[in-house]
């Protein structure tokens, strides 16, 4: 919980506009409840029986995520994992590397299916 508390510091002081955090589901209500009572905005994304993702930040961020309509990463296509990485303040030629390795896999996948 205390790099959790640290996100939710970094937010309120301006430094990120979205934040990603994997977390037990045992701590769901709590983390929910802390967030409400900042009026941060917030989407989870459960990974397995006990993991989550916890995105909050900027109303926009979560609405951007919220019309992606996703509830899962793997489900994101190259463009929307791009968008992510961007929006979490990821370093943008590290993003563009890791858009251009995907599609090539994505390619060379359909390749060998057809």
């Amino acid at each position: 919980m205390k790099v959790f508390c640290h996100h939710i510091y970094e937010y309120r002081k301006g430094l990120r506009s979205l934040i990603l955090h994997t977390m037990s589901t045992q701590l769901r209500s709590q983390v929910e409840a802390q967030l409400q009572r900042h009026k941060i905005d917030f989407l989870i994304y459960d990974l397995a029986p006990n993991r989550m993702n916890v995105f909050f930040g900027a109303p926009e961020c979560i609405d951007v995520l919220r019309r992606i309509g996703k509830s899962s990463l793997n489900d994101y296509t190259c463009e929307e994992d791009f968008i992510l990485g961007t929006m979490l303040g990821y370093d943008r030629l590290q993003q563009c590397q890791r858009y251009l390795q995907r599609t090539e896999r994505q390619t060379a996948l359909s390749e060998v299916s057809a």
